[in-house]
């Protein structure tokens, strides 16, 4: 691999011998159909940040980063109604979308002043998505899902 990967919090981590996946996938077309998939969306995702960089302010990236990343845990049901575990820091988050910490605590603030989201102690509560995503510029169509499924 050119990079590495780390995690945030605790996960349990499995490896699985290229030769067993090329079997599985040779054994199971299914399989090999999901890795397609799930591979268009990894490169839908990659555009997206492509543009957040390049085109989107603070307020923009930090709202669409936050539309993503809520979006993706309602979808699989870790996310409790607005709120679910975000245990990203202000450091984490400037060092992810090429901002300040500080500018990253002032677009926090005024996010949270606005009664959009919070985040705090580890945990994030969108008390408006549909505002959200307007702020974001937020389409979820790289995602193939829906914002108003989870609102």
């Amino acid at each position: 691999m050119d990079h590495s990967i780390a995690t945030l919090t605790e996960a349990r981590v499995c490896t699985i011998p290229r030769e067993r996946m090329e079997g599985l996938a040779e054994k199971h077309p299914r399989i090999a159909q999901t890795f397609w998939w799930t591979q268009l969306v990894d490169e839908g995702v990659l555009r997206a940040w492509i543009v957040s960089m390049g085109r989107r302010n603070a307020i923009e990236r930090i709202s669409h980063l936050v539309c993503e990343l809520y979006l993706r845990m309602r979808s699989v049901g870790i996310a409790d109604g607005d709120r679910c575990r975000m245990p990203l820091t202000q450091t984490v988050l400037a060092d992810a979308l090429g901002l300040t910490p500080i500018h990253v605590n002032r677009v926090l603030r005024k996010l949270r002043e606005a009664k959009v989201m919070e985040l705090h102690g580890g945990e994030l509560v969108v008390h408006d998505p549909a505002r959200l995503a307007s702020i974001a510029g937020f389409d979820d169509n790289y995602l193939h899902r829906r914002l108003s499924r989870a609102a």
